[in-house]
C-alpha cells in the first residue's frame, strides 16, 4: 500500500507543456536560431541541460546557453504563466490523496522560481510536504536524479512510494529510481510512449474517477475464520 506520492507538475498538474515549448522557441529565435515548435514540444519534460544541446548544439552551461535559458524563463513567467490553467481534476486529485492520508511531494525539471507559481495555478502548493526541482540535481529527467532527491525526502522505502507524471521521461526516471509510476495522457503523449507505467489515465480527473480500481486501491480486509 502506498504511503507517499511524488508528482510531476508540468503537464501533470498544470496544462503548461505547450507554453514551455513556445517560450523556448521564442528565446531561441531572439538568439538568432530558428527551431520549430514541433521539434521542441516532444522534449518538454527534460531540463535545459538536455533540451538546449539537443535543439541548438549549445552546452547548457555555456555563456550563450545560460543566456537563452534565462530568457526562456523570463518569457515563460511573464507571458505564459498568467494564462495557465490546471489540468482537469488536478486540485481535486491532490486534495483527495491528501485526505486519504498520503504524503505528497514534487519532482520536476522546472526551476525553483517557476515551481511555486505553477503549484499555485494547480491549487496544490499547500498540500506538498517537500519539493525537488532541477536545482536539486545535476541531471534532469529522464535521468533519475530529481526523482531520487524527492524519494529521499519522503523518508519511505521505495515500495511505499509511487509517482504520477505525463511524459516518457517521467516514466523512465521513476523506474530508474526504483519506484512505480502512474502516467497521464494530459501531457499529449500516446499510450505506447507511456507503456511501462503501472497504469495510464487521461488526466487527474480520470484517475480520481477510477480511484477504487487504481493502484491506490486498498486491499480488502482478511476474512476471519
Amino acid at each position: 500500500m502506498y504511503c507517499a506520492v511524488i508528482f510531476d507538475v508540468d503537464g501533470t498538474l498544470v496544462d503548461s507543456n505547450d507554453a514551455h515549448a513556445q517560450a523556448w522557441v521564442e528565446a531561441l529565435a531572439e538568439s538568432g536560431r530558428h527551431v520549430e515548435f514541433a521539434r521542441v514540444g516532444p522534449l518538454i519534460g527534460m531540463g535545459s541541460d538536455k533540451l538546449l544541446p539537443d535543439v541548438s548544439g549549445l552546452a547548457a552551461d555555456s555563456r550563450e546557453g545560460q543566456a537563452i535559458a534565462t530568457r526562456r524563463g523570463e518569457i515563460f513567467m511573464h507571458r505564459f504563466l498568467p494564462r495557465l490553467r490546471p489540468t482537469r481534476g488536478a486540485r481535486e486529485l491532490v486534495e483527495w490523496l491528501h485526505d486519504d492520508g498520503l504524503k505528497l511531494y514534487v519532482a520536476t525539471s522546472a526551476k525553483d522560481e517557476e515551481l511555486q507559481p505553477l503549484l499555485h495555478v494547480a491549487g496544490a502548493g499547500r498540500y506538498m510536504e517537500a519539493t525537488a526541482s532541477s536545482d536539486d540535481a545535476d541531471r534532469s529527467k529522464p535521468d533519475p536524479d530529481i526523482v531520487v532527491a524527492a524519494l529521499q525526502r519522503t523518508g519511505r522505502p521505495k515500495n511505499e512510494v509511487i509517482m504520477i507524471g505525463d511524459t516518457p521521461y517521467d516514466v523512465e526516471a521513476a523506474l530508474r529510481a526504483g519506484i512505480n509510476i502512474i502516467a497521464l495522457r494530459s501531457g499529449g503523449w500516446r499510450d505506447r510512449d507511456l507503456q511501462h507505467a503501472l497504469a495510464i489515465y487521461d488526466d487527474p480527473a480520470d484517475l480520481l474517477n477510477h480511484y477504487d480500481l487504481s493502484p491506490f486501491r486498498r486491499p480488502a480486509p482478511a476474512r476471519s475464520a
